[in-house]
């Protein structure tokens, strides 16, 4: 295969659209935004792509919560067409609102695959208001916590910059946290130098203590910033790589005497080098 097509999937209130789409085509793909409803009239088109992106944003305004409009649609309206594209050897990518919906729509679980379509999913765990209870938009570190996810082969650390108000990891108990770890889904954690320090100790990043603000920007259960499904062709994430495509977007980029590409490119190209290398 030469260039991996890619479906950007946006909803009314998808505000990261654009600069995903520029993301995925700078790594060597071919981007197309395809509003949603395009997909409800006709579902196979589906079938045309090889990684599906849902973007940041807030979708439907979030007003039912973040996510759960667009992850209601996905489940009701599309539920074939994503079980047959989840079949496949391809990928499917949430950033922030998008890790939100995909989250809830259960895509992260193995739905459609394995499994039915459940409702228990969200009685399992979801992504709730940040421990701050306000919106935060910082730059954060992030660890590579799972050696599993097609979008991370070959990255340890990286930063990155957050921008939400809803990115608070949680579990209905810890028999779901032990699935996930087990399951090698625990995909990124956020991350510092006393992070690292703790994890030489505990032998396992994901089960240091929770770390304080800003090191935690959120509170999620065991500092996770992603997961992903459990063939790793499936990665939520709640920071944005798609604004790190260049050095000089760090706030920082001076001091560090930063050059080239933004640590972010490297999980788009990560995706298409999928396909063009195997």
């Amino acid at each position: 295969m030469t260039q991996p097509r890619v479906c950007i999937l946006r909803a009314p209130g998808t505000n990261c659209d654009l600069e995903t789409a520029h993301a995925f085509e700078l790594a060597g793909a071919v981007a197309e935004r395809v509003h949603l409803f395009r997909l409800f009239e006709d579902p196979t088109q589906l079938s045309r792509f090889q990684i599906l992106c849902v973007p940041g944003g807030f979708s439907y305004g979030d007003d039912l919560g973040a996510g759960v409009i667009f992850s209601r649609q996905l489940r009701s309206q599309l539920n074939d067409a994503l079980c047959e594209f989840l079949r496949g050897d391809k990928l499917v990518l949430g950033i922030c609102n998008g890790f939100q919906t995909i989250l809830k729509a259960g895509l992260l679980m193995g739905r459609g695959v394995d499994d039915a379509a459940d409702d228990r999913v969200e009685q399992q765990m979801t992504l709730t208001w940040n421990r701050n209870g306000r919106y935060t938009d910082r730059w954060v570190r992030l660890k590579v916590t799972s050696p599993k996810s097609a979008f991370l082969r070959g990255m340890d650390e990286f930063d990155v910059p957050i921008a939400h108000a809803e990115g608070r990891l949680v579990v209905s108990d810890q028999a779901v946290a032990d699935q996930l770890r087990q399951q090698g889904q625990m995909a990124l954690c956020y991350w510092s130098e006393r992070a690292a320090e703790l994890a030489a100790a505990a032998g396992d990043p994901t089960r240091i203590d929770l770390l304080p603000e800003p090191e935690n920007p959120n509170g999620s259960l065991a500092n996770l910033a992603g997961l992903c499904d459990a063939s790793g062709r499936v990665l939520g994430l709640m920071p944005h790589p798609e604004r790190f495509l260049f050095a000089t977007q760090h706030p920082q980029w001076t001091r560090k005497g930063l050059r080239g590409e933004g640590e972010g490119i490297r999980l788009f190209r990560n995706a298409v080098t999928w396909f063009t290398e195997n």
